[in-house]
């Protein structure tokens, strides 16, 4: 159920040339599972390492070599089905997926149909302040990932690096509960996001550990909440597959391109082929690829090398007891103990690595400024940089240093943003460098009366207008603080203009 702080988005309506057309969209994310072995071998799961050296008998499929279920797989899937709020099934079973390719060894995929190790979940998808999409997971499956196909280094002959193949996957389907390009989007990087949390995939889509299929069909206005009474798929139209999107722009995009081609073929009086398709990014448009597959035409059948996988309730409950805090509870914990707006909670939570770096410069100090200065100087000097929290030049505990030299009058803002800029390029504490530099504000009221006099005496009509609108009073404070090089503190100056103004 939708939490009752948020409000359900309206679907995406595309108006055709014969009525209006609304998107249903489900989706299929393959989360690769982060483990430092694959999922039926010990094989190594490193990236980068040279074709074929990380392949195990039982991974080339070598004969009567058998498969040996690595236990911390299936502790990371647990992990993530208890951070998905989905039912943990104490009993699983595998079955083999039964297809012919180059770059499947053993002409199966072992994977798991009928009794997937977790069950019904949900992920509350924000897509704007009060407005939530809630998008209901159907399974989380284990299976092994095939290997990869390289037809650009010849051009007669194909090669294959088996090094990805048997790497343990998180199959997480979702029911057909978007209902638009941006959805999609905001699901995946919601989802990525909880994974990474959670630590049990890196979600790097570049390098395909976080790779969507991307299921559309388009029906009319209305046919949704049909098929929510019946439960008929048949009110949704036939969908077709976009496979392989690891990309969020490209995940937008083709669903938009799918759409309104199946919205065309419809109204010029055709039928939607229920297929699988590729997405051209270079063309911005979807290919077909095959007709679109069912259970039955893969052959599944009960793995015979594997028994049930049965699991305690009791190791269960060990890894719910050990789980990390989620995006979602740490964001509100930021609003409330550190009073974030709701933008600035989200994006300090967006990455694990920048809610850690925020806390640590926040303790013990006020919240709000120094989500001020992590958002605006920090992460706008790394994106400038092109750099990620993990390179910063500066540490929590020195942007923590700073911030202290602000809170104890020693500088001004103005001198914290220089100080920033050095200890970008020379490092070191932020107090000895401010001391190294002069960078002490000058709160010495004999000083700054002394400025403030002189300015008095030499500009008599200027005292006089300040006298007649008060407003005018602030040219005096700009004065001093340019005769002092902008070092005098600013709430002092002000008192003392007032006092001698008589204000």
């Amino acid at each position: 159920m939708l939490d009752t702080r948020y409000e359900a988005p309206k679907p995406k309506v595309i108006a055709g040339a014969k009525g209006d057309w609304e998107l249903v969209i489900g989706m299929e994310i393959h989360a690769q599972v982060a483990s430092n072995a694959k999922l039926f071998s010990g094989a190594s799961t490193q990236v980068g390492a040279e074709p074929n050296s990380n392949v195990a008998f039982v991974d080339a499929a070598m004969p009567g070599m058998l498969p040996v279920i690595n236990e911390f797989c299936v502790e990371q899937a647990v992990r993530s089905g208890l951070g998905l709020k989905a039912q943990i099934n104490l009993t699983s079973a595998f079955d083999r997926k039964n297809y012919f390719y180059p770059d499947l060894p053993q002409g199966y995929q072992i994977s798991q149909l009928y009794h997937p190790i977790v069950g019904e979940g949900e992920v509350l998808v924000e897509l704007a302040p009060g407005v939530a999409r809630l998008v209901r997971i159907e399974r989380i499956h284990l299976e092994q990932d095939a290997g990869k196909s390289i037809h650009d280094m010849d051009p007669t002959m194909s090669f294959v690096d088996f090094n990805r193949t048997g790497v343990a996957l998180m199959e997480i389907v979702s029911r057909p509960d978007l209902r638009g390009p941006e959805e999609a989007a905001a699901y995946v990087a919601k989802l990525r996001q909880i994974l990474r949390y959670l630590g049990t995939c890196d979600g790097n889509m570049q390098n395909g550990n976080l790779r969507a299929d991307v299921n559309v069909s388009v029906c009319r206005p209305g046919d949704y909440e049909r098929y929510q009474a019946t439960q008929d798929f048949g009110h949704l139209g036939t969908r077709c597959e976009i496979k392989n999107m690891n990309s969020l722009r490209f995940i937008q995009a083709a669903i938009e391109y799918e759409a309104r081609r199946q919205i065309a073929i419809l109204e010029d009086g055709g039928k939607v082929d229920q297929e699988t398709r590729l997405y051209d990014p270079d063309k911005g448009e979807t290919r077909s690829m095959r007709s679109k597959e069912e259970a039955h035409d893969y052959r599944y059948f009960p793995c015979p090398d594997l028994l049930p996988l049965e699991i305690e309730q009791e190791w269960v409950d060990d890894i719910a007891a050990r789980m990390p805090e989620l995006p979602d509870a740490k964001k509100a914990r930021f609003m409330a103990d550190f009073g974030l707006t709701d933008y600035d909670a989200n994006v300090l939570t967006a990455e694990v690595d920048n809610a850690a770096f925020f806390e640590e410069v926040a303790k013990g100090r006020d919240g709000k400024q120094a989500a001020n200065w992590i958002i605006n100087e920090l992460f706008g000097r790394l994106n400038k940089e092109g750099l990620g929290i993990a390179d910063s030049p500066l540490s929590a505990a020195q942007i923590g240093g700073v911030l202290d030299l602000i809170a104890s009058g020693e500088i001004t803002s103005k001198m914290a943003k220089e100080l920033f800029e050095i200890l970008w390029t020379e490092g070191g504490n932020p107090a000895e460098v401010a001391a190294k530099h002069g960078m002490k504000q000058v709160t010495d009221t004999g000083e700054i009366e002394r400025a403030l006099d002189a300015l008095i005496a030499a500009n008599p009509d200027q005292v006089e207008k300040a006298k007649v609108n008060s407003k005018l009073a602030g040219w005096f404070t700009g004065q001093v603080l340019k005769a002092t090089g902008g070092k005098a503190n600013p709430a002092v100056v002000n008192q003392m203009v007032a006092q001698k103004l008589g204000l």
